[in-house]
């Protein structure tokens, strides 16, 4: 019978091939010195046995259906199977800018009918993704599994790391083939796997030159402009000299996702839908700027050079030119 690591690297096998190249994330047991090393350095690790939603691994798209409650879930529905987050207060700032997808609130009994409809018919017309924060609304079986979590692990790691207080658990459902495409965010997060698996890519911040995020002020902010199924090189000559890795997580496996890494994320074709929960923490105290700068700081200071610049000229449209000003014939 084939294990576990061995259908994943089966599924590696059949990726889709990139313009770029890919190593493996490594896959350690938590107890590993080496993992520890890696989550200190902030590099990303697969962390095999954390037993971090061991209480959870029942969850299954039937069981959360008649156990989670009535409030509302956050659904969103894309055309097409990638879903490219954007924020509703920054589309003001791009007069052409059109939402890529449809937020809608619902049940989740109601979204789980609707998706396994879908999976029944074989309706790729659109996609259905399920991201909400778990809240007070979850009943008391939900309550007992989640409060059974393996939290003295996740506060041994965020004291060992001299990271700020947890701020969120996202609850993520989706269908397979559904991609969030590359983006990197602000906090630290250990992403667990409950149902299913999930494909992803990571960059390190070393590579933002080679992604090309959005401006700031775009509703795709923290994005890349790249497509990585087919990037345009005319466009973006840089993506030319993309590295990254790749890894794929199955149900128990945690994988450490530190601040600013970009990441792209995909739910395979595995069991019919994804299930996972992470874990998003306040990055470390920096008591003394010690240079040189890491690219994790190099990062920060774009994009808060970038917001200072565009609260002063109170116009989107005017930061273009005037960044360019700055460089052209200066720096170039």
């Amino acid at each position: 019978m084939a294990t576990e690591e061995n259908q994943s690297e089966s599924r590696l096998s059949s990726a889709t091939s990139y313009a770029f190249p890919l190593k493996d994330i490594p896959r350690l047991s938590c107890n590993d010195r080496k993992a520890l090393e890696m989550i200190r350095k902030s590099e990303p690790v697969i962390l095999t046995d954390t037993n971090l939603v061991a209480s959870a691994l029942h969850w299954s798209l039937d069981y959360l259906a008649d156990h989670i409650g009535d409030g509302n879930f956050t659904v969103y529905k894309s055309d097409s199977h990638k879903f490219k987050y954007y924020s509703d207060k920054k589309c003001k700032m791009v007069k052409e800018f059109r939402p890529p997808t449809v937020q809608m609130e619902m049940k989740f009994k109601d979204f789980a009918a609707l998706l396994k409809r879908k999976q029944k018919e074989r309706d790729c017309s659109e996609k259905i993704y399920l991201q909400q924060a778990l809240n007070d609304s979850v009943e008391k079986t939900i309550v007992y599994d989640f409060v059974n979590f393996n939290w003295a692990w996740l506060t041994e790691q965020q004291t060992l790391n001299n990271w700020g207080p947890l701020t969120s658990n996202l609850l993520l459902v989706g269908m397979e083939g559904n991609v969030t495409p590359v983006h990197y965010d602000e906090q630290e997060n250990f992403f667990a796997q409950i149902y299913g698996h999930k494909r992803f890519k990571l960059f390190h911040p070393d590579q933002y030159k080679n992604l090309y995020p959005y401006p700031v002020y775009h509703p795709h902010d923290r994005q890349s402009q790249v497509n990585l199924d087919c990037p345009d090189f005319d466009k973006f000559p840089n993506a030319r000299n993309l590295t990254g890795y790749q890894g794929i997580v199955g149900p128990g496996d945690v994988l450490y996702i530190p601040m600013y890494w970009w990441h792209e994320v995909e739910s395979l074709k595995d069991k019919g839908e994804t299930i996972s929960v992470n874990f998003w923490y306040m990055s470390r105290s920096v008591d003394k700027v010690e240079h040189p700068l890491s690219a994790q700081q190099k990062m920060a200071m774009t994009r808060n050079i970038e917001k200072m610049i565009l609260q002063a000229l109170d116009d989107p449209e005017e930061v273009p030119s005037f960044m360019q000003m700055l460089v052209l014939g200066r720096y170039t």
